[in-house]
Protein backbone atom coordinates (compact mmCIF):
# COMPACT_ATOMS: atom_id res chain seq x y z
CA UNK A 1 0.00 0.00 0.00
CA UNK A 2 1.36 3.39 -1.03
CA UNK A 3 1.88 6.02 1.63
CA UNK A 4 -0.61 8.83 1.42
CA UNK A 5 1.09 12.12 0.67
CA UNK A 6 0.94 14.51 3.60
CA UNK A 7 -0.42 17.87 2.54
CA UNK A 8 1.87 20.78 3.30
CA UNK A 9 0.65 23.61 5.58
CA UNK A 10 -1.45 26.36 4.02
CA UNK A 11 0.15 29.79 3.63
CA UNK A 12 -2.13 32.82 3.47
CA UNK A 13 -0.59 35.65 1.44
CA UNK A 14 -2.27 38.93 2.35
CA UNK A 15 -2.09 41.81 -0.14
CA UNK A 16 -3.62 45.18 0.79
CA UNK A 17 -4.77 46.92 -2.40
CA UNK A 18 -5.55 50.57 -3.12
CA UNK A 19 -5.54 52.32 -6.52
CA UNK A 20 -2.59 50.34 -7.86
CA UNK A 21 -3.87 49.45 -11.32
CA UNK A 22 -0.47 49.47 -13.05
CA UNK A 23 1.33 47.16 -10.59
CA UNK A 24 -1.22 44.77 -9.14
CA UNK A 25 -1.27 42.14 -11.87
CA UNK A 26 2.53 41.67 -11.76
CA UNK A 27 2.41 41.42 -7.97
CA UNK A 28 -0.38 38.83 -7.95
CA UNK A 29 1.18 36.86 -10.80
CA UNK A 30 4.43 36.54 -8.85
CA UNK A 31 2.44 35.08 -5.94
CA UNK A 32 0.51 32.66 -8.17
CA UNK A 33 3.79 31.36 -9.65
CA UNK A 34 5.13 30.20 -6.29
CA UNK A 35 6.73 26.77 -6.37
CA UNK A 36 5.11 26.25 -2.97
CA UNK A 37 1.58 25.49 -4.17
CA UNK A 38 -0.53 25.25 -1.02
CA UNK A 39 -1.29 28.95 -0.75
CA UNK A 40 -4.27 31.25 -0.69
CA UNK A 41 -3.96 34.84 -1.90
CA UNK A 42 -6.16 37.40 -0.19
CA UNK A 43 -6.63 40.64 -2.11
CA UNK A 44 -8.06 43.18 0.31
CA UNK A 45 -9.34 46.11 -1.74
CA UNK A 46 -9.21 49.14 0.53
CA UNK A 47 -11.83 51.24 -1.28
CA UNK A 48 -10.10 51.59 -4.66
CA UNK A 49 -11.85 53.83 -7.20
CA UNK A 50 -9.55 53.79 -10.24
CA UNK A 51 -10.54 50.40 -11.63
CA UNK A 52 -8.28 48.40 -9.32
CA UNK A 53 -11.35 47.07 -7.53
CA UNK A 54 -12.59 45.54 -10.82
CA UNK A 55 -9.14 44.16 -11.62
CA UNK A 56 -9.16 42.31 -8.29
CA UNK A 57 -12.34 40.52 -9.31
CA UNK A 58 -10.93 39.65 -12.74
CA UNK A 59 -7.77 38.22 -11.22
CA UNK A 60 -9.88 36.08 -8.91
CA UNK A 61 -11.34 34.32 -11.96
CA UNK A 62 -7.85 33.29 -13.14
CA UNK A 63 -6.80 31.34 -10.05
CA UNK A 64 -9.06 29.56 -7.57
CA UNK A 65 -6.57 30.28 -4.78
CA UNK A 66 -7.34 34.02 -4.97
CA UNK A 67 -9.95 35.45 -2.61
CA UNK A 68 -11.11 39.07 -2.85
CA UNK A 69 -12.53 41.32 -0.14
CA UNK A 70 -13.79 44.86 -0.75
CA UNK A 71 -13.94 47.37 2.09
CA UNK A 72 -14.20 51.08 2.72
CA UNK A 73 -10.90 52.94 2.65
CA UNK A 74 -9.18 52.72 6.00
CA UNK A 75 -5.49 52.40 5.25
CA UNK A 76 -3.02 49.58 4.74
CA UNK A 77 -3.14 48.40 8.36
CA UNK A 78 -6.93 48.02 8.35
CA UNK A 79 -6.71 46.07 5.08
CA UNK A 80 -4.03 43.78 6.48
CA UNK A 81 -6.05 43.25 9.65
CA UNK A 82 -9.11 42.22 7.64
CA UNK A 83 -6.88 39.84 5.70
CA UNK A 84 -5.69 38.25 8.94
CA UNK A 85 -9.28 37.78 10.10
CA UNK A 86 -10.37 36.22 6.80
CA UNK A 87 -7.27 34.06 6.28
CA UNK A 88 -7.35 30.31 6.79
CA UNK A 89 -3.64 29.49 6.67
CA UNK A 90 -1.49 28.14 9.46
CA UNK A 91 1.20 30.56 8.27
CA UNK A 92 0.85 34.18 7.15
CA UNK A 93 2.80 36.22 4.61
CA UNK A 94 2.34 39.81 3.47
CA UNK A 95 3.11 41.39 0.11
CA UNK A 96 2.65 45.05 -0.84
CA UNK A 97 0.69 45.47 -4.06
CA UNK A 98 3.37 47.46 -5.89
CA UNK A 99 6.11 44.90 -5.16
CA UNK A 100 6.75 41.37 -6.45
CA UNK A 101 8.40 38.20 -5.20
CA UNK A 102 10.66 35.45 -6.56
CA UNK A 103 8.86 32.23 -7.39
CA UNK A 104 10.78 30.20 -4.79
CA UNK A 105 10.32 32.64 -1.90
CA UNK A 106 7.68 30.80 0.09
CA UNK A 107 9.19 27.39 -0.68
CA UNK A 108 12.51 28.48 0.80
CA UNK A 109 10.80 30.04 3.81
CA UNK A 110 8.56 27.06 4.54
CA UNK A 111 11.45 24.59 4.19
CA UNK A 112 13.45 26.65 6.70
CA UNK A 113 10.40 26.93 8.97
CA UNK A 114 9.97 23.15 9.06
CA UNK A 115 13.65 22.25 9.27
CA UNK A 116 14.52 24.64 12.07
CA UNK A 117 11.16 24.58 13.88
CA UNK A 118 11.01 28.34 14.24
CA UNK A 119 8.05 30.74 14.35
CA UNK A 120 9.34 33.42 11.97
CA UNK A 121 11.48 33.12 8.85
CA UNK A 122 12.82 36.13 6.98
CA UNK A 123 14.17 36.42 3.45
CA UNK A 124 16.31 39.28 2.25
CA UNK A 125 15.07 42.02 -0.07
CA UNK A 126 16.28 44.35 -2.75
CA UNK A 127 14.92 47.46 -4.45
CA UNK A 128 14.24 47.66 -8.17
CA UNK A 129 13.62 50.87 -10.10
CA UNK A 130 11.24 51.43 -13.04
CA UNK A 131 13.91 50.37 -15.54
CA UNK A 132 14.63 47.12 -13.73
CA UNK A 133 17.90 48.33 -12.22
CA UNK A 134 18.88 47.10 -8.78
CA UNK A 135 19.34 49.93 -6.30
CA UNK A 136 21.72 49.96 -3.30
CA UNK A 137 20.61 47.61 -0.54
CA UNK A 138 18.67 49.19 2.31
CA UNK A 139 19.24 46.09 4.44
CA UNK A 140 22.46 44.18 3.79
CA UNK A 141 21.69 40.45 3.36
CA UNK A 142 23.76 37.99 5.41
CA UNK A 143 26.32 35.85 3.63
CA UNK A 144 24.63 32.66 4.79
CA UNK A 145 21.44 31.58 6.56
CA UNK A 146 21.45 31.78 10.35
CA UNK A 147 19.21 31.88 13.42
CA UNK A 148 19.17 35.34 14.99
CA UNK A 149 18.29 35.43 18.68
CA UNK A 150 15.42 37.79 19.50
CA UNK A 151 17.62 40.16 21.50
CA UNK A 152 20.19 40.31 18.71
CA UNK A 153 17.47 40.98 16.13
CA UNK A 154 16.06 43.76 18.31
CA UNK A 155 19.52 45.28 18.63
CA UNK A 156 19.88 45.33 14.84
CA UNK A 157 16.50 47.06 14.54
CA UNK A 158 17.42 49.68 17.12
CA UNK A 159 20.71 50.33 15.34
CA UNK A 160 18.77 50.87 12.08
CA UNK A 161 20.38 47.81 10.48
CA UNK A 162 17.58 45.24 10.70
CA UNK A 163 14.53 44.69 8.52
CA UNK A 164 11.23 45.43 10.30
CA UNK A 165 9.04 44.76 7.26
CA UNK A 166 6.43 42.02 7.54
CA UNK A 167 6.64 41.57 3.76
CA UNK A 168 9.95 39.72 4.06
CA UNK A 169 8.64 37.34 6.71
CA UNK A 170 6.65 34.13 7.02
CA UNK A 171 4.93 34.06 10.40
CA UNK A 172 3.22 31.35 12.37
CA UNK A 173 -0.41 32.39 12.59
CA UNK A 174 -0.73 31.97 16.34
CA UNK A 175 1.64 34.90 16.88
CA UNK A 176 -1.00 37.23 15.43
CA UNK A 177 -4.09 35.66 16.99
CA UNK A 178 -4.33 38.48 19.55
CA UNK A 179 -2.21 41.07 17.75
CA UNK A 180 -3.05 43.43 14.90
CA UNK A 181 -1.40 46.23 12.96
CA UNK A 182 -2.13 49.63 14.55
CA UNK A 183 -4.64 51.44 12.38
CA UNK A 184 -4.19 55.11 11.55
CA UNK A 185 -0.43 54.85 12.18
CA UNK A 186 2.63 54.76 9.96
CA UNK A 187 5.75 52.70 10.68
CA UNK A 188 3.21 50.09 11.76
CA UNK A 189 5.41 47.08 10.94
CA UNK A 190 8.02 48.14 13.47
CA UNK A 191 5.40 48.57 16.20
CA UNK A 192 3.82 45.15 15.66
CA UNK A 193 7.15 43.39 15.28
CA UNK A 194 8.22 44.70 18.69
CA UNK A 195 5.05 43.26 20.20
CA UNK A 196 5.54 39.76 18.80
CA UNK A 197 9.33 39.62 19.07
CA UNK A 198 9.14 39.04 22.81
CA UNK A 199 7.03 35.93 22.14
CA UNK A 200 9.68 34.12 20.08
CA UNK A 201 13.22 32.92 20.69
CA UNK A 202 14.40 34.47 17.45
CA UNK A 203 14.09 34.71 13.67
CA UNK A 204 15.67 32.47 11.05
CA UNK A 205 17.15 34.68 8.31
CA UNK A 206 17.79 33.61 4.72
CA UNK A 207 20.33 35.45 2.54
CA UNK A 208 18.57 35.18 -0.84
CA UNK A 209 16.92 38.42 -1.96
CA UNK A 210 13.49 37.06 -2.84
CA UNK A 211 11.36 40.09 -2.03
CA UNK A 212 11.59 42.88 -4.59
CA UNK A 213 10.56 46.40 -3.59
CA UNK A 214 9.45 48.40 -6.61
CA UNK A 215 10.82 51.93 -6.34
CA UNK A 216 9.22 54.49 -8.62
CA UNK A 217 11.70 57.11 -9.81
CA UNK A 218 10.08 60.51 -9.56
CA UNK A 219 6.82 59.09 -8.27
CA UNK A 220 6.60 62.02 -5.92
CA UNK A 221 7.11 64.72 -8.53
CA UNK A 222 4.56 67.14 -7.16
CA UNK A 223 6.31 69.72 -5.03
CA UNK A 224 5.09 69.57 -1.47
CA UNK A 225 4.26 72.62 0.57
CA UNK A 226 7.17 73.45 2.85
CA UNK A 227 4.83 73.26 5.82
CA UNK A 228 3.69 69.69 5.10
CA UNK A 229 4.80 67.28 7.79
CA UNK A 230 4.25 63.54 7.56
CA UNK A 231 2.82 61.96 10.72
CA UNK A 232 5.41 59.18 10.29
CA UNK A 233 7.90 61.40 12.12
CA UNK A 234 5.61 61.46 15.15
CA UNK A 235 4.98 57.72 14.93
CA UNK A 236 8.70 56.88 14.86
CA UNK A 237 9.18 58.80 18.11
CA UNK A 238 6.23 56.99 19.68
CA UNK A 239 7.73 53.68 18.55
CA UNK A 240 11.01 54.62 20.18
CA UNK A 241 9.15 54.97 23.48
CA UNK A 242 7.55 51.55 22.96
CA UNK A 243 11.00 50.08 22.28
CA UNK A 244 12.45 51.68 25.42
CA UNK A 245 9.73 50.15 27.60
CA UNK A 246 10.21 46.74 25.95
CA UNK A 247 13.96 46.86 26.49
CA UNK A 248 13.61 47.90 30.12
CA UNK A 249 11.29 44.96 30.81
CA UNK A 250 12.75 42.16 28.67
CA UNK A 251 16.21 43.16 27.40
CA UNK A 252 17.88 45.45 30.00
CA UNK A 253 21.31 44.78 28.49
CA UNK A 254 20.18 46.78 25.43
CA UNK A 255 19.45 49.94 27.42
CA UNK A 256 22.17 52.04 25.76
CA UNK A 257 21.08 50.86 22.30
CA UNK A 258 17.45 51.79 23.07
CA UNK A 259 18.46 55.24 24.31
CA UNK A 260 20.48 55.78 21.15
CA UNK A 261 17.42 54.76 19.11
CA UNK A 262 15.21 57.22 20.99
CA UNK A 263 17.68 60.04 20.39
CA UNK A 264 18.09 59.29 16.68
CA UNK A 265 14.32 59.08 16.12
CA UNK A 266 13.91 62.48 17.76
CA UNK A 267 16.77 63.87 15.71
CA UNK A 268 14.91 62.72 12.59
CA UNK A 269 11.76 64.42 13.87
CA UNK A 270 13.51 67.73 14.54
CA UNK A 271 15.24 67.74 11.16
CA UNK A 272 11.92 67.36 9.33
CA UNK A 273 9.34 69.32 11.29
CA UNK A 274 8.53 72.62 9.51
CA UNK A 275 10.00 75.61 11.33
CA UNK A 276 6.56 77.22 11.53
CA UNK A 277 5.39 74.29 13.64
CA UNK A 278 8.24 74.66 16.13
CA UNK A 279 6.27 76.71 18.66
CA UNK A 280 5.17 76.66 22.29
CA UNK A 281 1.65 75.54 21.42
CA UNK A 282 2.95 72.34 19.79
CA UNK A 283 2.89 69.94 22.75
CA UNK A 284 4.62 67.07 20.93
CA UNK A 285 7.45 69.32 19.76
CA UNK A 286 7.93 70.62 23.29
CA UNK A 287 8.00 67.05 24.59
CA UNK A 288 10.76 66.14 22.11
CA UNK A 289 12.84 69.14 23.18
CA UNK A 290 12.40 68.20 26.83
CA UNK A 291 13.57 64.64 26.14
CA UNK A 292 16.78 65.82 24.47
CA UNK A 293 17.59 68.21 27.31
CA UNK A 294 17.00 65.47 29.87
CA UNK A 295 19.38 63.16 27.99
CA UNK A 296 22.33 65.49 27.38
CA UNK A 297 24.58 63.23 29.41
CA UNK A 298 23.55 60.28 27.21
CA UNK A 299 24.22 62.36 24.09
CA UNK A 300 27.78 62.90 25.30
CA UNK A 301 28.47 59.37 26.54
CA UNK A 302 26.37 56.90 24.53
CA UNK A 303 28.84 54.64 22.70
CA UNK A 304 26.48 54.02 19.77
CA UNK A 305 26.27 57.65 18.66
CA UNK A 306 28.62 59.10 16.05
CA UNK A 307 30.37 62.42 16.48
CA UNK A 308 28.01 63.97 13.94
CA UNK A 309 25.02 62.59 15.87
CA UNK A 310 26.30 64.17 19.09
CA UNK A 311 26.90 67.53 17.45
CA UNK A 312 23.41 67.77 15.94
CA UNK A 313 21.68 66.48 19.06
CA UNK A 314 23.49 68.90 21.38
CA UNK A 315 22.77 71.88 19.15
CA UNK A 316 19.13 70.87 18.74
CA UNK A 317 18.75 70.38 22.48
CA UNK A 318 19.83 73.99 23.02
CA UNK A 319 18.21 75.93 20.16
CA UNK A 320 16.34 73.67 17.72
CA UNK A 321 14.32 76.37 15.98
CA UNK A 322 17.27 78.70 15.56
CA UNK A 323 19.43 75.88 14.16
CA UNK A 324 16.77 74.99 11.61
CA UNK A 325 16.35 78.63 10.60
CA UNK A 326 20.12 78.95 10.18
CA UNK A 327 20.14 75.82 8.05
CA UNK A 328 17.38 77.19 5.82
CA UNK A 329 19.24 80.48 5.41
CA UNK A 330 22.44 78.61 4.51
CA UNK A 331 20.64 76.57 1.84
CA UNK A 332 19.25 79.72 0.26
CA UNK A 333 22.59 81.51 -0.04
CA UNK A 334 24.31 78.33 -1.23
Amino acid sequence: MKNKKIEEPLISIIIPVYNILDCLEKCVDSCCRQTYKNIEILLVDDGSNDGTEKLCDRLKEKDSRIRVFHKKNGGSSSARNLGIEKSEGEYLGFVDSDDFISEDMYRLMMDAMMEHQTDIVQVSRDEIDEKGNKLPDVCIPPKEAYFCEASDFLQELLLHKGDASFCTKLIKRELLEKERFPEGKLNEDFYLLLRILKKVSGIYILPKQCYHVFYRIGSNTRKKDKNDFSPVFIDIVDNADVAEVLVEKHYPHLKQVAIRFGLIQRLDYLLHIPVLQMKKENAFYQKVKKYLRAHRKDILTNPYLTGKNRCYLLLLSVAPKELRQLHQWYKKIK
